[in-house]
This record gives C-alpha cells, structure tokens and sequence, in this order.
C-alpha cells in the first residue's frame, strides 16, 4: 500500500514538473499595462472636437450659401433698380441747372426787347414828320412788342422756374429713395417685395416729375389746387384690431396718439397749404395773362404813333413798361417755383397722413413698423421732439372732445 502511494506521488510529481516544462514552453510573455499620458487623452478629445466643429461650420456654411442664393437673385434686381436711381439723380440735376439757366436768360432777354421796344415808342412820339425814321422806329418797335408778346407766351406755357422746382423735388426725392435701397442691401436678405417696392416708387417718381416737356409736362395752372403725388398707391386698406399689451412697439394708446397726428395734419397743415397754394396759383394765372396782354396792346399801340394823337404816344410807353414790371415780378419773383413749393409741401403731409393711415390698418402688429421707430420717425418729418408730439396730441384729443361737448350742450338745448 506504501508502495502505491508513493508510486502515485511520483506520478504527480512528474505531472506537475511536466506541466510546468509545458508552460514554460508555450508561454508568451505579459505585455505591461500601460497607461497613456493624460495630454494625449486630451489631444484626441480635441481632435475629435474640431472636427466636429469643423463639420458643423460646414453644415451652417451650406445653410449659408443655400440662403444667398435665394437671396441672390433680388440682390442683383436691387442693385439693378439702384443704379438706374443713380442715373435719374444726374439727369434731373443737369436739366434743373438747364431749366434755371433758361428762367434768367428768357427774362432777361424778354425784359431787354420790352424796354428796347418802349424806348422806340418814346422816340418816335416825340419824332416830328412823317418820314423815313418815324416808320422805322414803329415797324422796329411793334416787332419787337410782338417777339416779347410770343416769347412770354411760350415762357408763361413752360414757366421755367416751376419746373427748376419739380427738377430739385425730384433730384432729393430720388436720393431719398436710394437711401433707402442702400439700407435695404446693408441690412441683408432683400426680398422680391423690396424690388417690387423700388420699382414702383421710381415709376411713382417718374410719373410726378417727369423729364420731357411735350406730352408728358405737368399741367401748370391747374382748375385746382392739388398735392403733388410721389408714393405708389396702395389698393385695399384692413382695419386695425384693438391693443392691450405692447407688441413690436405699438400699444392702444400710441396708436390713438398717431391717430390724432393724423387728424391734425389733415385740419391744419393740410388745409393751410392748400390755401396758399390756392393763392398762388391765382396770382400765377393772373400775372401769366397779364404780360403777354400788355405787350400785345403795346405793339398794337406802337403802330399808331406819329399821327399827333398823345394817346396813341401814351398807351405803348405805359403798356410796355407795365409789361416788364410784370414779367420781372413773375419769372424774377419765381411765382411757379413758389406754387410748386406748397404743392411739395402739401404732398409732403398727404404722404405722411397716407403712409400712417396705411400702417394703422395693417392687423398683423408683426408686419407693421416698430411702433416706438415709427413714432420717433414722424417726431422728426414734423420737426419735434418726440415728447412735443405727444403734447400735441393729447391737446388735439382734448379739444375735440371739447367740441364734442360743446355741439352736445347746443344740440341738447335746441332739441
């Protein structure tokens, strides 16, 4: 039995130095564990951080360039518009400065043939005979009467300084507009309506003060008084929604404070304008009759000197210089530039009550102008400050509600 036992211990022994031999021979040695720097961790998180940004600056660049080539398009058209406002500023310019030079030299030379004209008349009243001179300085002088009688005609049908006026309205209105169509490309994504928009305020533009004279020149004595129209019209008007709380700048009460504006422009401003402008014209018309009149009697009447008649010497000497105080006091006064100034002037407040109108209509307070830009925006056209306007509205609030009550208490005792 010992001998079992250690014959097996033996065998185990063996077993165990064998596997051990085994082991040793198929071993492969343990790598060591080795830890990586935490500056390389870091290195790789940065790696792989950048080219995710760089894949999301892509993917925005893409957006980007997806953007402006929508864009581009309108862009292009706004720039187009741009340059042909440019173009428009230069000729109305140089044909104001031709206009203006026309004004001087016709009233000079008008006034030059009158005077020259009724000189002849004095002279030949006081020539004696009936000779060879006495003929020559009345065919000379009623020539003379009868060229200042067509030049002041065709000059009172043009009225230079009027248009020199339309001419300057024009040059500034234009660079207003094309302000406006700079802004509009700085600030970024013009859109198709933006090119409509420019399109339709130079064509308005181009209808209110147009270049030529034969066929499309403004009428110059008008039946009636009436503002100048520059802004393309607008069809179809919605009504406003009532207001609680601030959005994009209007409240209820800045809203009531346009209203009112608009309500005093219309019952002041507007009527006052309209009235001189009235004025104006009347006087216009008359002085435009006037001259050609005078002229025209005193070359009817410079063919009737020398038959020793004091009459016949009076009526050219009187008529003729009548006539170039008139025409000095038209074309030199600039009496059509001054017409044509109110009628600016009264066009400015239309536009300006039209435009309020419109934005108060709009019932989407999102699609409006910033009611507080807006406001300061009419502070300056009206030249206040913009605590000055809200006095002025709140005093034309007050007095109508004034004569609100007043018509009341009449109609509560007639009744």
């Amino acid at each position: 039995m010992a001998s079992i036992l250690q014959s097996s211990l033996i065998t185990c022994c063996s077993l165990t130095s064998s596997k051990r031999v085994i082991n040793a021979a198929i071993h492969l040695p343990q790598l060591p564990n080795i830890s990586l720097p935490p500056n390389i961790k870091t290195s790789r998180k940065q790696k792989l951080d950048h080219q995710q940004l760089i894949l999301e600056n892509n993917n925005t660049q893409i957006l980007h360039d997806q953007q402006q080539q929508k864009y581009s398009n309108a862009t292009i058209q706004l720039y187009a518009v741009l340059e042909a406002v440019s173009d428009r500023i230069e000729m109305h310019q140089n044909i104001g400065e031709q206009r203006n030079s026309w004004n001087d030299l016709l009233l000079n030379s008008i006034n030059m043939i009158t005077l020259t004209a009724t000189t002849m008349s004095g002279v030949a009243a006081v020539a004696s005979g009936e000779g060879a001179t006495l003929l020559a300085l009345k065919l000379s002088s009623a020539l003379l009467f009868s060229a200042a009688t067509g030049l002041l005609l065709i000059m009172n049908k043009l009225q230079p300084s009027q248009l020199t006026e339309e001419q300057r309205n024009a040059t500034r209105l234009f660079k207003q507009l094309q302000t406006q169509i700079q802004t509009t490309i700085k600030i970024g994504n013009p859109s198709e309506e933006d090119v409509k928009g420019a399109m339709d305020k130079v064509l308005a533009l181009d209808k209110a003060y147009p270049l030529p004279l034969l066929g499309a020149m403004l009428e110059k004595f008008p039946a009636k008084f009436e503002p100048a129209t520059w802004w393309p019209s607008k069809k179809g008007k919605t009504q406003s929604k009532k207001m609680g709380k601030m959005k994009n700048g209007w409240s209820e009460e800045l809203e009531m404070e346009m209203r009112e504006v608009v309500e005093v422009i219309k019952r002041k401003d507007g009527e006052d304008y309209e009235r001189l402008g009235n004025i104006a014209l009347k006087i216009n018309k008359s002085l435009a009759v006037a001259g050609p009149l005078l002229t025209g009697i005193a070359a009817i009447g410079s063919s009737f000197l020398g038959n020793g008649s004091s009459l016949a010497a009076f009526v050219p000497l009187l008529a003729g210089s009548l006539a170039a105080a008139v025409n000095t006091f038209e074309h030199g006064g600039q009496v059509g530039m001054v017409f044509e100034m109110y009628r600016t002037s009264g066009g400015f407040f239309k536009l300006l009550e039209t435009s309020t109108e419109s934005i108060l209509g709009e019932k989407d307070l999102e699609k409006r102008e910033n009611g507080e830009l807006f406001e300061m925006k009419m502070a300056l056209k009206l030249g206040r400050s913009i605590s000055n306007l809200r006095e002025l509205a709140s005093k034309s609030a007050s007095y109508r509600m004034e004569g609100a009550v007043e018509i009341d208490e009449f109609a509560s005792k007639i009744f």
